[in-house]
Order: structure tokens, then sequence, then C-alpha cells
């Protein structure tokens, strides 16, 4: 596969997380990297892309947060992201 990965690419959803509050599987966010995440635990992954290999595309834990992918380049779907995002700090 094309390194960097630069493009758009569909969310699986794993599980339920709060940046993904709103957020459809399936939904497509815009990816521009050439590395993956390898987390030491797959309990942290709420959203997985396929790019040849399941790519952990979004991760949570307590107050950690991160995506492999730009949310603020994604869209609605990023902007559903940000503003959860955004929620969680305020609290």
């Amino acid at each position: 596969m094309k390194v960097p990965h630069m493009g758009w690419n569909n969310l699986e959803i794993k599980k339920p997380g709060k940046l993904l509050e709103g957020v459809e599987n399936g939904s497509w966010v815009y990816f521009v990297h050439s590395y993956r995440v390898r987390p030491n635990s797959d309990d942290v992954i709420t959203a997985e892309s396929d790019y040849g290999i399941k790519v952990p595309a979004v991760v949570e834990q307590d107050n950690f947060f991160g995506t492999q992918f730009h949310p603020e380049k994604s869209s609605s779907v990023g902007k559903i992201m940000i503003k959860n995002f955004l929620d969680v700090c305020k609290k």
C-alpha cells in the first residue's frame, strides 16, 4: 500500500467511545500518515480502519484520546468528534 496514506477511509467502530458519540459505523474520515500506532492493549481501540491491514483509528482510555486521522479535515464527522472532545473538556 502507498505510504504515506493520504485520503478518505471509513471507520469500523469496535465499541462505544466518548469521541464517537453520534458517529455512524462506516463513516468516512481523512487520513494523512506514514505510520500506525500499536497499543499495548486492544482494549483502548474504539475504531479501526482497513488499509490493507487493520489500523487503529481511534483510541480512548480514561481522559486520553487519540485519532490516527485528522478530525479537522474530516468534514461533518470530524466536527462531531471535535464537539464531543470539547464537551469532555468542559466537564
